[in-house]
């Protein structure tokens, strides 16, 4: 397991467990048929990465599943806004925030799909798929198209972004977009550089899903609220003035530290800054993706 994933999987262990017997999931129609699930703790723990379910007369699809220990809870909370059991999981990236109830659902029923990669690297670490039983059984390289209950739901490949194996679902008829965490709104990104993941990458992610979107398009982020094409705008422009500060510093020949010392996204810790990732640690990574080589 990289290092980074296992600074996540400690940060989710620490931080949510101790409350699991009170942890509860809520889930809001954003769209016909199309609900975006949040894992809640009402002691202000860690709630896991935002998931999407989609209901019709045919079948149920959720993207995305959340965390290990809560993946009872999840699995019935599904079966009843759903009224039957799950078919079909979509794992939009690796981290076990987003994976955690694969097995449990595995074993009521739902094919587990993935990217190539995000099955590779649930194979070093089964435990962030709930069990073996949650590897995902069929994978895809640069996308795959589900006919839904009537709709097309189209999973695409986003390369070297948030990971390496980041998956983006466009749900065209009903104007939703699934952004697993692509999109982190109102919160400095998490980018896993040792899962794969690069600024760039990440930035060309965002972009690519506002090439998209339109004014009316609703976007599921992996964390934070409901989210619109403004709202993928703003923290698209965040990121890349990020970007912009930090590299003229690297430029600048400054050391990791020395960047650290400067500040230079001092004017976006009050907003972005949550408990994983604050503007330490969003420029250390940043600094770190400028000045390795690949």
């Amino acid at each position: 397991m990289k290092k980074a994933a296992l600074a996540l999987s400690l940060f989710v262990a620490s931080s949510c467990f101790s409350q699991d017997g009170e942890f509860l999931y809520e889930s809001s129609e954003v769209a016909p048929g199309i609900y975006m699930t949040v894992g809640v703790d009402p002691a202000g723990g860690f709630g896991g990465g935002n998931l999407g379910v989609m209901i019709g007369d045919d079948y149920v699809a959720v993207v995305d599943d959340g965390l290990v220990p809560p993946a009872p809870k999840l699995v019935n909370h599904i079966a009843e806004i759903a009224g039957r059991p799950v078919d079909f999981i979509v794992n939009t990236h690796y981290h076990g925030d987003h994976t955690g109830a694969n097995a449990a659902f595995a074993e009521s029923g739902a094919v587990v799909f993935a990217h190539d990669n995000i099955r590779e690297r649930l194979l070093e670490n089964v435990q962030s798929a709930g069990g073996p039983g949650g590897i995902p059984v069929v994978t895809f390289g640069e996308g795959v198209t589900f006919h839904l209950n009537g709709i097309e739901a189209r999973v695409l490949h986003i390369p070297l972004a948030h990971t390496d194996g980041d998956a983006i679902i466009y749900v065209t008829e009903t104007n939703v977009i699934f952004a697993g965490d692509i999109m982190f709104n109102n919160l400095f990104p998490y980018i896993d550089l040792d899962g794969g993941g690069t600024v760039e990458g990440f930035i060309a992610g965002q972009e690519r899903i506002a090439a998209m979107a339109n004014a009316e398009t609703k976007i599921i982020p992996g964390h934070g609220s409901l989210a619109n094409l403004t709202d993928l705008k703003r923290n698209t422009a965040m990121l890349v003035d990020a970007l912009a500060r930090v590299k003229a510093l690297v430029d600048a020949g400054k050391s990791e530290d020395e960047v650290v010392a400067a500040n230079p996204l001092a004017g976006y810790a009050g907003e972005y800054d949550w408990a994983f990732i604050n503007a330490e640690r969003m420029t250390r990574t940043i600094y770190k993706d400028l000045t390795t080589e690949r």
